[in-house]
């Protein structure tokens, strides 16, 4: 039986293990067009000629004492099956806007498909309600339509765009961040 409880500790390896990457068969194109009078962002879903795959460098993409600093916030969490981390979300508060910002949130590969990414949002949702917080925010990339599907259905919609977040050349060819809100 996975039980959820909080996240207290986290390592590299840990990261690794639960958050490889991700393919995707589809992702959502990001297009500007910018006039004086007028700013038009479009976002549509298409298919992929060759699926995408993105592997993550979590030893040169993260900082593992930011995140464990975060887990000391208390509202992040795991799913552990005994000793194994099948899952983990890792939340920090932000307190002049009242907003759980979701920093790291996945399922590890034999652990997908079973609901427990739901289950562990959901009691997410409810650490964070219970926290007097009003909103929750993901971060994901136009990219990773599996991770935009999985956030809509867990109650998220596409609230705000970074056309320059990684890079200064998003838009033309990278990956756009896309921001996911779940309203509490």
């Amino acid at each position: 039986m996975i039980e959820i409880k909080p996240l207290t500790r986290i390592e590299w390896e840990d990261l690794e293990q639960v958050m490889p990457g991700y393919t995707s068969t589809e992702k959502y194109a990001v297009a500007k067009t910018e006039t004086p009078q007028r700013t038009v962002i479009t976002i549509e879903q298409v298919a992929l000629d060759k699926p995408y795959l993105r592997r993550w460098d979590y030893r040169a993409e993260s900082d593992i004492d930011y995140l464990q600093q975060i887990l000391r916030e208390g509202l992040s969490l795991g799913a552990y099956n005994g000793d194994d981390l099948a899952g983990l979300a890792i939340a920090e508060r932000h307190d002049w806007h009242r907003t759980l910002w979701i920093w790291e949130f996945g399922v590890a590969p034999a652990y997908r498909r079973q609901g427990l990414g739901m289950r562990l949002m959901s009691a997410l949702a409810a650490k964070a309600a219970g926290a007097g917080l009003r909103i929750m925010v993901a971060e994901t990339q136009n990219t990773n339509a599996p991770a935009i599907r999985f956030y809509r259905a867990a109650g998220f919609e596409i609230d705000a765009l970074d056309l320059s977040y990684y890079t200064n050349h998003d838009v033309d060819g990278g990956e756009v961040a896309i921001f996911m809100k779940r309203k509490l």
